[in-house]
């Protein structure tokens, strides 16, 4: 005869808790428990109801154990006036479970026969006929509900136990706290659930925002129009050839506030008198020192806004050259950030190939001449080789 193995639950309740930590997904961690509990307390089968939001009920959601045993996933949903939950989720019903880790159905009887002859016939007697009805429904002898600051979040439904043996009180406890972490682990992973799509929500109003900003900017600019879109699309690219030919690897974000800064490179210009930025010449040398201020005026727009603050580098510092004879501060070489100097390159490019009223644009085989003329001098030599390889493969 073989000995059965005494189980530590305190042990087998820290490594579950330990576990649920680590998972954000609700179903992932449901299975988790279940899974324990099956594999843990040999019970025949295991299940769990979950509130859903959505349709204000209790679906079935995670099943497991023996083949025709056990329930189907999806199988069942309960509304409020399930027996089932009204046992656990109505105060009226309270009393009968308020001192209980969990309700078997070897002691529904018992709790039938004492309702009768404290209270009589009664609304609470009724309802535990029923529960216990739907529990032999479910092929169930057991149930632990789940709460969450006195919300019902789940309800935990056990199959008998392989040896057929009744449930002791320290398994019952088991089952308790793994409901109570449960019950926590799922109200975090449905607060996580709901934060990212809270931020996927907001990042998206953050990229229409930006998109608007960088519609204004042309709006006062009336000989830059499809320059900011021209400039954000090189730049991209020019990123993206740098990481498929080897010569860097940019982190994951990278790509996202390019795409930003980009966009916002010239966002400074709307602080520029109209005068200066429509001008159909020349500038003199004072309006140049104001149209340089541009880079600085952008910075200052951006930098009170957190969520922009990825993003300042490459428009403050756009106009500054490799040999560091640029603006607005002189950087040279590797001093300069590599948005900016993406961004230089991308928006020289334009500004070579685009009419403007006091020239005619050159052809961009004259424009990518004078861009590898500069490697090195005004440009990051490895975003002029980037850039290139794109002209060579006519992907620009």
């Amino acid at each position: 005869m073989r000995i059965k193995k005494k189980i530590d639950y305190k042990k087998e309740l820290e490594a579950a808790s330990k576990s649920m930590i680590m998972i954000h997904d609700p179903k992932l961690l449901i299975k988790l428990i279940v899974r324990t509990i099956v594999s843990k307390v040999q019970v025949r089968h295991a299940a769990m109801l979950i509130y859903d939001s959505k349709t204000d009920s209790y679906v079935l959601n995670i099943s497991r154990g023996e083949t025709g045993i056990k329930i189907p996933a999806g199988y069942a949903r309960f509304d409020r006036s399930s027996p089932i939950i009204k046992l656990f989720n109505e105060e009226e019903f309270r009393p009968l479970t308020i001192n209980k880790n969990a309700i078997i159905s070897e002691d529904l009887t018992r709790m039938i026969w004492q309702e009768s002859i404290l209270n009589g016939e009664n609304g609470r007697k009724k309802l535990l006929h029923e529960f216990a009805e739907q529990l032999q429904m479910l092929n169930s002898v057991a149930c632990v509900p789940a709460y969450y600051q006195d919300t019902l979040l789940a309800i935990l439904l056990l199959g008998a136990k392989e040896d057929h043996h009744r449930f002791e009180q320290e398994e019952l406890d088991f089952f308790a706290a793994l409901a109570s972490d449960a019950a926590m682990a799922i109200r975090n992973a449905q607060l996580f659930a709901d934060l990212k799509r809270e931020l996927s929500r907001n990042r998206e109003l953050f990229i229409q925002t930006t998109m608007v900003l960088g519609s204004t900017i042309e709006a006062k600019d009336k000989y830059t129009h499809g320059h900011t879109e021209r400039v954000t699309n090189y730049s991209l690219a020019i990123a993206k050839q740098m990481v498929t030919n080897g010569s860097s690897d940019f982190p994951q974000n990278f790509f996202e506030n390019l795409y930003i800064s980009a966009t916002l490179h010239d966002i400074g210009k709307i602080g520029i008198p109209e005068t200066i930025l429509n001008k159909s010449g020349q500038l003199t040398p004072e309006e140049f020192a104001i149209m340089k201020r541009h880079t600085l005026k952008g910075e200052e727009m951006l930098r009170p806004l957190s969520a922009f603050k990825d993003c300042i580098d490459g428009v403050k510092y756009h106009h500054e050259r490799y040999n560091g004879t640029g603006y607005p501060e002189g950087l040279k070489g590797e001093q300069i950030p590599m948005q900016a100097a993406i961004i230089a390159v991308a928006d020289t490019f334009d500004a070579i190939t685009t009419d403007r009223p006091y020239r005619k644009g050159k052809s961009k085989k004259e424009a990518m001449e004078e861009i590898k003329k500069q490697g090195g001098v005004q440009f990051h030599p490895l975003i002029v080789k980037a850039m290139v390889e794109l002209w060579e493969e006519r992907k620009i």
